[in-house]
């Protein structure tokens, strides 16, 4: 009898979670008007046109401006900066864009140019979004911002069982990142909207790199936003998320969360930079290199199943330029996730005299540690193949924190970019991981500078003996990470400034067939 009933009750309870997770559906369906960037002749006219043209010129045909900004104040100063200043268009699209401190500063930015008339589109992958709803169709129904989500969730109170139930779906996302003024200069890179990225988290900072991009690449990157806005993923918020009762009053909470936001924040070390944070946006004609380039992206159609192996990725650009290396590649990736093929890949190039240096982060700097459980079984093979290998250290001091009066906070290592011959760079969202390059959309640029290159990498060395463990492989087959303190060089024989607790996780994740996810 107790049994029965306990049946019936799981029957029950098995088909109400059916239900709740299974009935629910997105309208891709949901009429959306097709809308494209403005074209740089369209725009030629506004302050921002006249500023690029004043500061760096016309360039040489083919090639386009680059400022490298691994500096978190000033990655943001231009961001507002550019948005204080655009007149006509501002198209954004981000993979997290959190509500803190910056993101609300940045939110203040678009809302202040929509009341000035300037067109704002807003695209978001809908995975970290959860709690943002009722701001988003709040701003939404601001006349001159539109916001669509990218392959979002249909239930918005039960993603959990909503992820279960569409798996394979909601598991591809638009890890993309661009900000787009104007059609006439766009930052793109490594950095999401965030405290963390722009170096004003009192906690933990993320060492990243965005480029300030001038010149004809900045149609290219407004080419490939309009791919993705017009996209059938690409949805827009009322489709997902039921209309305001009184828009004006929803609106004008978020215009006054964002003045209480800008009255905390002068009660943080922050504040003591943020009325000079557009003097950081004053570039000049010094601080941009022209090069050649090649601007790549996955296809959206990446994100759609049955789409994915048609799609056009991102590995094949990026194969061609390491593939045509002859001397030298330095990887920077904070989640290292390599396949057997790319370990193999890298000891044939050893066997051509190509040298590989590899920077992630360390299992005390990582922020996933899931991540880290791919990555730490391939570290033998790696050095086996003779692989440079360092892993960055939690105490990273990312650039702009010295600004900020952050002085103390921990660091993690974001940024995503590659070297080859010290002549071309790459910067993007890539991360050297199955996620990246199968699930995730992803982009960047191929920069063939080799001033830039080379600086670069020398920074990046500079920075390696007291910001990151060298790893190596002793005879008795055990790891050893040495790294220098106070002027001496410290061995460690298990992973630095970790606990035991940590370490188990690791080796627990480790055991879970989800290294294709990673």
């Amino acid at each position: 009898m107790h049994r029965s009933k306990w049946t019936r009750s799981s029957a029950i309870l098995l088909q109400a979670l059916l239900w709740l997770g299974g009935c629910a559906s997105v309208d891709f369906d949901y009429p959306k008007t097709e809308s494209v960037s403005l074209a740089p002749e369209q725009t030629s006219n506004t302050y921002l046109a006249g500023a690029v043209f004043d500061t760096v010129g016309t360039g040489p045909e083919g090639q386009s401006a680059f400022h490298l900004m691994p500096d978190g104040v000033e990655a943001l100063a231009v961001r507002l900066g550019g948005a204080a200043r655009s007149e006509q268009t501002l198209d954004v699209m981000y993979y997290l864009f959190n509500s803190d401190l910056t993101g609300l500063l940045v939110i203040d930015a678009l809302l202040q140019a929509a009341d000035r008339g300037v067109r704002v589109r807003l695209l978001l992958d809908d995975v970290l979004t959860r709690g943002y709803d009722r701001g988003l169709i709040a701003l939404d129904t601001h006349p001159n911002i539109e916001i669509r989500m990218f392959n979002p969730w249909a239930r918005r109170f039960m993603r959990s069982l909503n992820m279960l139930f569409d798996f394979g779906r909601l598991n591809r996302r638009m890890h993309n990142k661009a900000f787009i003024m104007d059609n006439q200069a766009a930052v793109i890179g490594g950095r999401n909207i965030g405290n963390e990225y722009f170096a004003a988290d009192e906690s933990v900072n993320f060492g990243d790199l965005d480029t300030l991009v001038l010149g004809p690449i900045v149609d290219e990157v407004s080419d490939m936003f309009d791919l993705y806005w017009n996209h059938e993923l690409s949805v827009p918020v009322p489709a997902i998320i039921p209309p305001p009762s009184d828009p004006d009053r929803e609106i004008g909470e978020v215009r006054q969360r964002i003045a209480d936001a800008l009255v905390l924040a002068g009660e943080t070390h922050y504040s003591a930079m943020m009325n000079d944070l557009l003097a950081y946006a004053q570039l000049s004609a010094d601080d941009y290199l022209w090069a050649p380039y090649q601007f790549v992206y996955d296809s959206p159609d990446k994100a759609i199943k049955k789409k994915s192996e048609q799609a056009q990725s991102i590995l094949t650009p990026m194969r061609e330029i390491l593939l045509a290396a002859e001397k030298e590649i330095i990887v920077v990736s904070p989640y290292f996730v390599p396949l057997d093929t790319t370990i193999k890949g890298f000891g044939d190039m050893r066997e051509r005299g190509i040298e590989t240096i590899v920077i992630t982060n360390s299992l005390a700097s990582n922020n996933h540690t899931v991540v880290h459980s791919g990555y730490a079984p391939s570290r033998k093979p790696l050095l086996e193949q003779g692989v440079r290998l360092y892993e960055v250290r939690p105490d990273l001091q990312a650039m702009g924190v010295e600004k900020s009066g952050i002085a103390r906070s921990g660091g993690t290592l974001h940024t995503k970019a590659f070297i080859v011959d010290r002549r071309k760079v790459f910067i993007g969202t890539f991360n050297w991981d199955p996620r990246s390059a199968f699930l995730n959309t992803e982009m960047g640029v191929i920069i063939d500078q080799p001033e830039m290159a080379a600086k670069f990498a020398e920074s990046v060395e500079a920075a390696l003996p007291t910001s990151a463990y060298r790893l190596e492989l002793h005879e008795n087959g055990k790891l050893r990470w040495y790294t220098e303190i106070d002027g001496e060089e410290v061995e460690f024989d298990k992973e630095p400034e970790t606990s035991g607790w940590k370490r188990f996780k690791v080796k627990l994740f480790g055991l879970l067939p989800i290294k294709k996810q990673l």
